[in-house]
């Protein structure tokens, strides 16, 4: 009589794009495997992997929130899925605490444990930040700015003091990479339909752009990072390089060069931190991302492996050999093929390998009728942009249903006006840092 042998237990914390391909290339193990079967859980705050990349389309009106949430159930059927935070880490125990969304707690135990938490947004002690600052890194966030400009002009349209209606239609965006210069271009897009639709001047609508760097998106390097500059402002979008933000309250941004904006509406887009939960491990870590090796374990702790936005992998294809990979979905995804592989090969399935990937560029959506993209280092801008930066998207989106949604809204995009609709579903509470992202003030930088 053959003894049942115990699946090994690999528990995933997190299920962005590191986590997310991760399990889908652990689950074809799991299916087929009976020398060294595994059990594959997924501990996750929500029931779906989030498309970020698309999150400026959901605040600018293009796309919904749906589009771009893959639910994991259907997603990844065979996995044994937990929606909760992961409070603690006990690496002698190997237990996990999760509380659920009621704060219940369950203790998970693990054989193998992957980190993928991924990141988010990072704060700075600015005095009202936390408080009147919105990110841009969950559905909540997009929704609460779409609803938030569109309830912001309409109110507008009704003010009869000139100075209070300016500051409603006034927009400042903080961080001007890629995820700010979306955001940025896609609500100017969203604002040109409102006084299109309501019949006045689009400028108007004031938006203005910081960032404390001396370029835009220096990840496109200078080229095409002159060439968005040069949209931005043709499209009255002020752009401020060299300032920030100073101090926030609800009615105004006093910024570093000393001057002020009146304004309702602030998003905060100026980088990323690992998620909090790799501080309290207590554990090496490298600008803030958790210490691993080039074949993504953690030192001194073998059963446990770490990937994505949360993770300093090392980047073995820079000469510097202190430089880590950037916090990219593109990246996340092929460390999380690699990752699968190399925590079957530590349960004695396959052979380990080291993570090495050339990075093959960005793709930067601009709005109506332009984008820029350096795929594989060609510089591209304006139509042939949009279609390779569109093309990208929907070839990168994992669930056929989601792929078929933002393809069909690209479509009407073309045809027809965005639809301005406001649900006011989300309060300016739901979106606020601490309960949309979990950063409690304890984790700001």
């Amino acid at each position: 009589m053959t003894a049942t042998v115990e699946p090994v237990r690999i528990v995933i914390v997190g299920a962005g794009f590191a986590g997310f391909e991760t399990t889908r290339r652990l689950l074809r193990h799991q299916r087929s495997s009976t020398d060294h079967p595994i059990r594959v859980t997924v501990i996750s705050p929500d029931d779906f992997m989030l498309y970020t990349p698309l999150l400026p389309d959901v605040a600018g009106g293009l796309l919904d929130p749906r589009f771009v949430a893959v639910p994991l159930a259907d997603s990844l059927p065979e996995a044994d899925l937990i929606a909760g935070r992961v409070e603690k880490v006990d690496l002698a125990a190997r237990t996990l605490e999760v509380h659920n969304r009621e704060d219940a707690v369950e203790t998970v135990a693990y054989d193998r444990l992957v980190l993928t938490p991924g990141s988010v947004t990072r704060l700075f002690d600015i005095p009202g930040l936390a408080e009147h600052a919105r990110g841009l890194k969950t559905t909540t966030e997009a929704l609460y700015l779409r609803d938030q400009l569109l309830e912001q002009l309409e109110l507008a349209s009704r003010e009869t003091d000139s100075a209070v209606a300016r500051a409603r239609r006034t927009v400042v965006v903080v961080g001007a990479s890629y995820a700010g210069a979306e955001l940025t271009a896609q609500l100017r897009a969203l604002a040109d339909e409102v006084a299109r639709q309501r019949d006045f001047d689009p400028q108007e609508v004031r938006f203005v752009l910081l960032d404390m760097a001396d370029r835009v998106m220096p990840e496109v390097g200078e080229k095409l990072g002159d060439k968005v500059l040069e949209v931005l402002r043709s499209r009255g979008i002020d752009v401020r390089l060299g300032t920030t933000i100073d101090r926030l309250t609800d009615e105004v941004a006093e910024l570093s060069d000393g001057t002020t904006v009146a304004t309702h509406t602030v998003a905060w887009a100026a980088g990323v931190s690992a998620n909090p939960l790799i501080e309290s491990l207590g554990l090496p870590t490298e600008k803030g991302r958790l210490t691993v090796r080039t074949d993504l374990s953690v030192p001194d702790h073998p059963d446990v492996f770490a990937a994505g936005d949360a993770a300093a992998v090392p980047d073995t294809t820079k000469s510097d050999s202190a430089a880590i990979t950037p916090p990219t979905a593109q990246h996340a995804v092929r460390q999380g093929k690699v990752l699968a592989r190399n925590v079957l090969a530590s349960i004695g399935t396959g052979t380990s390998t080291n993570y090495r990937h050339n990075d093959l560029g960005l793709v930067v959506d601009l709005g109506p009728r332009f984008a820029v993209a350096n795929p594989v280092g060609v510089h591209l801008s304006g139509f042939a942009a949009k279609a390779v930066t569109r093309a990208y998207h929907l070839f990168s989106l994992p669930r056929g249903a989601n792929r078929m949604a933002v393809a069909a809204a690209y479509l009407g995009d073309a045809v027809y006006p965005r639809p301005l609709v406001s649900f006011g579903l989300v309060s300016a509470e739901e979106a606020s840092f601490a309960r949309s992202q979990g950063i409690r003030m304890s984790d700001t930088e």
